[in-house]
């Protein structure tokens, strides 16, 4: 992972997709850090933005991370041990997180236990529950936050990507992530709004760590799609009249209110930026016109912020018009798989090279060198 990169995480936690999002680190971190370790660079990384020196071994069946904190303890993150389980490199089914001291055997915390019976199985192998529990502790111990950098713009790039991808935003007290629509269950569709999401995010230049088995290698790369603005804004209409399942809607929609550079936002910042045009202009009335265009701004910035919301509840129907279907089912061949309605109305993408993972060994074999959990990106932006 590059320092300046941001990395976006899509892994399964339990029933559901989700991809988070994860702040670029400053080059100081960076120091110490190999190859060998970049399958558990998204454990890595964000310990490493908190100034902690972090190592990977073989543990006895599987690679561990092993972090040293200031006062001379150190954090151990362990998959399952033993029995040895059968899983692509730093995604396992759980986690278990402790902190000893080699000169102090009196000091053996379980700081997170997401094994099968552990406190924290309910959250199996999620990362973003590790990494919330782990920098808990990290602040009653008093180490330092991150330090400031431009993560926040490229989050919220990523949102945006993410956002056309057809994800739908999670906020909590704690964690902001994405995840896949409630009532897409079908796993094929599934891998499909994956790879696009990864194909996207590649292309953007976002570091992507992504579960090989959520990826669909068959799928060709999107091709670019030249149009003026006119004509996008024409096919989004096109494509909501002919449609026949939320989906193809919310592909739509997402690319009005996707958030920092969706139409809506964008119709917003050039209303702003024309009314500190208009305010200089010289007339007495120029203010009056200014104020009234912000005025608009403001308004149509909130009706946005509803219409995206509105976005995500029909994301979540996932689900055919009843009265649009039978007239789309009468125009789509017999041999042609029903999935592929969805996939066709998802195909608004930038161009992208998919570099597909390779082969994972099994945790349990002889681990001579570590191989690359996760395929690697796109230059950075």
């Amino acid at each position: 992972m590059r320092p300046d990169q941001t990395l976006v995480t899509l892994q399964r936690e339990g029933t559901r997709i989700t991809a988070c999002t994860s702040e670029p680190f400053v080059q100081e971190a960076a120091a110490g850090t190999s190859e060998h370790d970049h399958p558990y660079s998204h454990l890595t990384t964000p310990l490493r933005q908190r100034g902690l020196a972090c190592t990977v071994e073989y543990g006895l069946s599987d690679y561990i991370v092993h972090a040293e904190l200031p006062d001379g303890s150190a954090l151990i993150i362990s998959p399952p041990q033993e029995p040895p389980t059968d899983h692509p490199p730093g995604y396992p089914e759980g986690w278990l997180v402790t902190r000893g001291h080699p000169d102090d055997s009196t000091l053996h915390e379980v700081i997170y236990d997401s094994e099968p019976d552990g406190p924290h199985a309910r959250h199996g192998g999620s990362i973003p529950r590790l990494l919330a529990a782990i920098d808990t502790r990290l602040d009653q111990l008093g180490l330092p936050p991150r330090p400031e950098n431009r993560g926040p713009a490229q989050k919220s790039a990523a949102d945006a990507v993410l956002h056309r991808a057809g994800f739908v935003p999670v906020v909590l007290f704690r964690e902001h992530f994405h995840r896949l629509p409630s009532a897409m269950t079908d796993l094929v569709e599934q891998r499909q709004m994956v790879t696009r999401a990864f194909d996207m995010l590649q292309a953007e230049g976002f570091d992507v760590s992504c579960d090989p088995g959520l990826l669909d290698p068959s799928l060709p790369p999107p091709g670019h799609q030249g149009l003026s603005l006119d004509d996008r804004l024409g096919h989004l209409t096109q494509s909501i009249q002919s449609a026949a399942h939320t989906g193809e809607v919310v592909a739509a929609l997402s690319e009005l209110t996707a958030p920092g550079d969706g139409v809506l936002q964008r119709v917003v910042e050039s209303l702003n930026t024309t009314a500190d045009w208009w305010e200089g202009l010289g007339e007495p009335a120029d203010p009056h016109y200014a104020n009234r265009l912000r005025y608009i701004a403001k308004k149509l910035d909130s009706y946005a912020l509803d219409i995206r919301s509105m976005r995500g509840e029909l994301a979540d129907r996932h689900t055919d018009h009843p009265r649009r279907l039978q007239a789309r089912v009468d125009q789509v061949a017999p041999e042609e798989p029903a999935a592929s309605r969805v996939a066709a109305a998802l195909a608004v993408s930038p161009t992208a090279r998919r570099t597909t993972p390779a082969a994972l060994p099994s945790a349990s074999a002889a681990p001579p060198s570590l191989s690359p959990a996760r395929p690697s990106s796109a230059p950075g932006r």
